[in-house]
């Protein structure tokens, strides 16, 4: 089992974020939750950039569930970035978004995806899917992202 694990929320809605927020303080578990608004920011947090320099409060995350329709940076931008850095192309990504366009879910896995989540609609479902996603992080072994590849 992994120690307490950091999952970082990239999305821009606030009614999302709230609900996410919710959701994660329901299911009760240990993780840590970040987020950011925009692609930008999501690319500031992991490169450690700015207000997100000191990595004891803005550690790297295990997982990162990323919005497709981001401002300034969107989604796919975002995921490009990520599978460019060869600190970070291991990083557990999962969209989360409210897009059920086949495109998306092509284009998400084609740039590097983990996996694909449509966002549920009530806050209920949100709270199953962010149990079953705190679960996975928790029993699931992660690489270590501070080394660029095999040893």
């Amino acid at each position: 089992m992994n120690e307490i694990q950091t999952i970082l929320l990239v999305d821009d809605s606030e009614n999302d974020l709230a609900l996410m927020r919710n959701a994660f303080k329901k299911s009760k578990r240990s993780q840590s939750l970040q987020e950011v608004r925009n692609g930008e920011e999501a690319i500031a947090y992991l490169k450690g950039e700015g207000q997100y320099c000191d990595r004891n409060k803005f550690p790297l995350p295990t997982l990162m569930l990323l919005d497709l329709n981001l401002p300034k940076k969107n989604g796919f931008e975002v995921l490009t970035w990520v599978r460019a850095q060869p600190v970070l192309k291991r990083l557990a990504i999962t969209i989360l978004s409210a897009s059920s366009l086949s495109e998306d879910m092509e284009n998400a896995f084609y740039l590097g995806a983990n996996s694909f989540l449509v966002k549920p609609s009530d806050l209920e479902s949100l709270e199953v899917v962010m149990r079953c996603l705190c679960d996975w992080v928790q029993i699931n072994h992660f690489p270590s992202l501070d080394k660029a590849g095999p040893i």
